[in-house]
């Protein structure tokens, strides 16, 4: 075996192999860099380029791309506060802190070395477990899957924010959102309400990016400056590998954990990082600045998505069965040279399994060496007064967002969940709960169907339920004794608390939005009961649960005394009171929801022209020259990327009447 793996890296050590290895990392790192675009795009991208390249080139190319995205997506996780893609939301919590503090160099630089060394350890447990992986890869059946789904579920009570009942409440708003569409034992659809756009469900990609980048959006904007409102660290990136040499153990720890929750197939990069932010809060001492600003909040989920990528080839190569999104275009690509995954991966053609190996590992090297080389200077992006960035952000999470289905439905929900997200925010609901519970949602009753059809009930007696149930139930109990708000700061888990004092003109909003959200999980509950059994159980037990919690919360709301842990509304409480220059609240949401309207009526292109010259003229109050110089930039930029990647802008209304040429229809 020795001998092969000396051979597979021999072969790929030329000047051909690395280029186009060079070339995938390239373009991984563009794609990476914009948010929600992701790994699928970047991949079905290189895919036309296949036909006639040799194997191993063709391979280290795509290896290079899927490699380097986790790492790419963390400059707007840190820089900007939204998510890169969903291997990257984790991050957000302690990198965007550590970005406002001006020590963006510093996160940027532990998430980058965090990174190399989760992509490293993957390769190596890809080396050790190509030939054993299979019986351990078929030990786990439905049963210890949806086992698996529930120790991700458990992940929310560390998640779950000053108030229990709220994280609580707000994981069953999640999962019933994320059971939207055909229900997967009878295929009935479930809280469509008549329309299209809902029948297969709302993407992650706009759960992601409403939750998350719609609020930070409107909240830097109403700031009216920078992200970071001191000098970057010029010697930030040396801090950042001290942050990692110091707590290597956690990343050790947390990318073994990526690489076993990557080698299951269908959990994959939206809940690995989650699950790393949670253990790190769970096992680390002193946790009290996380959410602050804590490196370690960076360490953990960005070593553990980076394991993920060599975990997940291992169901791709040797089963044929994807481990992720990018994973199933990968195989595809595979498919096109013609390979076939499979046991001959292991035995014939084992010299092209140690090739891809070693890809991995020179490849998340490669990536990670550019990615540190940018870091300072894209660092000194948070110094740009914020309303000159705006524009370009709200551009692109717009833009990103419609690519998940093409159509102009996903913009209109993401101005929903963002102002979902907004209100989370405000008033203190944890939106990773709310997350975490949407990504687990399919996967938690898909699993537990099969199990009950295939093993009845005594599933619960199998030896790997009762392992992960136990580790659940340890998790759940760590979770409690250690709660994160809605930034990722732990909290006491007693019962009052003087940080934030609720007083009695904040409750009435408070109020209202808790009634909004029991009214959303009585909706939930009342299409629930108009389906059959199969279809009903699983929303109808979310949803009663969560009413459940939203009755706990409401007495604590109306009735609760000053100071209560239930009690919080950030426009009474918040670090932004009392300070002068701080804008409206909705001022964000007003022009988000301006381009998407924009763009419903005369097309996005011409919306996005339109809007960035309104919003540099009236917002950010730039100079004609600069407004025209920023405008034509970004339209140019959008442009370029439409056509290399084969995107499509959303049409709007002018267009059914006028025949207007690309990119305007």
């Amino acid at each position: 075996m020795a001998d092969t793996l000396l051979a597979a890296l021999s072969a790929l050590m030329t000047f051909d192999h690395l280029l186009y290895m060079l070339i995938g990392v390239t373009v991984g790192l563009v794609i990476g860099v914009i948010p929600g675009l992701g790994g699928i795009a970047g991949l079905s991208l290189l895919m036309p380029f296949l036909y006639g390249m040799d194997d191993i080139s063709a391979l280290a190319m795509l290896i290079g791309l899927v490699a380097v995205i986790p790492t790419s997506d963390t400059f707007s996780s840190v820089l900007m506060g939204i998510p890169g893609s969903s291997a990257s939301q984790a991050t957000v919590l302690d990198g965007f802190p550590l970005a406002r503090q001006g020590q963006a160099a510093r996160a940027l630089s532990a998430a980058f070395i965090s990174s190399m060394f989760g992509g490293i350890f993957g390769a190596v447990v890809l080396t050790g477990f190509v030939v054993v992986a299979r019986p351990l890869i078929l030990m786990f059946g439905s049963a210890e899957l949806f086992m698996l789904a529930l120790f991700g579920l458990s992940m929310v009570a560390v998640l779950a924010g000053r108030s229990l009942a709220k994280g609580l409440a707000a994981c069953a708003v999640g999962l019933l959102i994320g059971s939207i569409g055909g229900a997967p034992a009878t295929g009935e659809f479930r809280m469509t309400f008549g329309m299209g756009y809902l029948y297969d469900g709302i993407p992650l990609v706009v759960i992601g990016l409403g939750l998350f980048a719609v609020p930070e959006i409107s909240d830097l904007l109403r700031r009216n400056a920078s992200i970071s409102d001191r000098p970057p660290l010029g010697s930030g990136w040396a801090k950042g590998f001290r942050d990692w040499y110091s707590n290597i153990w956690l990343s050790i720890r947390c990318s073994g954990m990526g690489c076993m929750i990557g080698a299951i197939p269908g959990l994959g990069g939206s809940v690995v990082d989650w699950i790393a932010y949670g253990h790190a809060v769970q096992t680390c001492k002193n946790p009290e600045n996380f959410g602050k600003g804590d490196p370690r909040g960076v360490v953990a989920p960005e070593s553990a998505n980076n394991a993920m990528q060599g975990g997940a080839l291992l169901p791709t190569m040797l089963f044929g069965i994807p481990g992720s999104g990018s994973m199933a275009v990968f195989l595809g690509g595979m498919v096109l040279l013609g390979m076939e995954p499979g046991p001959a991966m292991v035995t014939t053609n084992l010299d092209v399994t140690y090739s891809v190996i070693w890809s991995l590992a020179l490849a998340n090297v490669m990536g990670a060496g550019i990615c540190l080389l940018l870091a300072i200077p894209i660092s000194r992006l948070t110094q740009i007064r914020f309303p000159l960035l705006a524009p370009f952000m709200i551009t692109l999470i717009c833009f990103a967002a419609f690519q998940a289905t093409r159509d102009i439905g996903d913009l209109l929900a993401l101005l929903s969940l963002g102002l979902l997200g907004i209100l989370m925010k405000r008033f203190a609901w944890p939106r990773p709960a709310m997350l975490i519970g949407f990504v687990l949602a399919p996967q938690s009753e898909t699993y537990l169907y099969q199990a009950v059809q295939f093993y009845d009930w005594s599933f619960v007696t199998r030896p790997g339920v009762i392992i992960i149930g136990v580790l659940t139930l340890a998790s759940v109990i760590f979770g409690i004794r250690k709660r994160v708000d809605d930034t990722g700061h732990v909290v006491s888990a007693s019962k009052d608390t003087d940080e934030h004092e609720g007083r009695w003109t904040s409750r009435a909003p408070q109020i209202i939005f808790a009634l909004m959200i029991v009214g959303l999980l009585i909706a939930g509950l009342k299409d629930a009961l108009n389906q059959s059994f199969l279809a009903a159980v699983f929303p109808a037990s979310v949803a009663v649960v969560g009413l459940a919690m939203a009755l706990w919360l409401l007495p604590e709301l109306i009735a609760g005394h000053r100071g209560h842990v239930s009690h919080y509304d950030s426009e009474l409480d918040g670090e932004t009171v009392g300070k002068a220059g701080i804008g409206g609240l909705w001022g964000g949401a007003f022009w988000i929801g301006g381009l998407v309207l924009a763009s419903a009526l005369i097309g996005f292109y011409l919306a996005m022209i339109l809007f960035f010259v309104a919003f540099l003229h009236v917002r950010a109050r730039a100079k004609p020259l600069q407004t025209l110089i920023m405008t034509a930039a970004a339209a140019a930029f959008i442009l370029l990327i439409a056509k290399m990647l084969s995107l499509n802008f959303p049409s709007g209304l002018a267009q059914s009447y006028l025949d207007l040429p690309w990119p305007f229809r």
